[in-house]
């Protein structure tokens, strides 16, 4: 180490001696400024890399909850979209299914004589979704179900009475007793209905 001794046998003068010391003071404080630096930046970086690893486990983590996020959402998405596709694909199955059994039932009720204005009606207090149809679109059990609708809506069923053969022209004389306007009128002959009326016009007002 430099010192004021070792200068002085060198025979230098006081004040060389000084600014030498100085000097070498200024170089020494000044390197031990720069060392101390590097040493308070080496503990930095000793310091950030001692939390290098915790710092890896947390973004280790963090990939792994991720990553399983977007599994699970990729899966809820999937059974939404499979639920809303069976679900439409069941909506449309049945509403198929009613709409073959109401035609079916409509043809009972055809057969049975009711008015159709009654149809709607009937359908609505009838099981028809209950119903189970064969191979050929036929409601299986319609024989037991058109005598339930002859007894129970009776009264929706339309009346027909049935004529004899009707005659070119209607006899003159009806035993003594002239046709009444409703039996002219069930003549379907057309010409033998207005030779009728002509002959009761009276019946008709004029």
């Amino acid at each position: 180490m430099l010192t004021r001794k070792m200068l002085s046998a060198m025979e230098l003068d006081a004040d060389k001696i000084t600014q030498i010391i100085d000097g070498h003071t200024e170089t020494v404080t000044g390197l031990q400024e720069q060392i101390d630096e590097a040493k308070a930046e080496a503990a930095k970086y000793k310091a950030e890399a001692d939390k290098l690893p915790e710092v890896q486990k947390e973004l280790d983590n963090l990939k792994k909850q991720v990553e399983a996020d977007a599994k699970e959402r990729k899966g809820k998405d999937y059974d939404a979209l499979k639920k809303e596709y069976d679900d439409f694909k069941a909506e449309t199955e049945r509403k198929a299914a009613r709409a073959s059994k109401e035609a079916a039932y409509k043809d009972i009720l055809k057969d049975a004589g009711v008015a159709e204005k009654h149809w709607a009606k009937i359908m609505k207090y009838s099981d028809v979704d209950g119903v189970e149809l064969d191979e050929n679109g036929k409601i299986t059990t319609a024989k037991d179900i058109l005598r339930e609708i002859k007894d129970e809506w009776a009264d929706h069923i339309e009346k027909t009475e049935k004529t004899g053969a009707n005659t070119p022209t209607p006899p003159a004389n009806n035993g003594g007793q002239k046709m009444t306007k409703e039996e002219i009128m069930k003549i379907k002959d057309t010409n033998a209905r207005q030779k009728a009326i002509s002959e009761n016009h009276e019946l008709f007002g004029y």
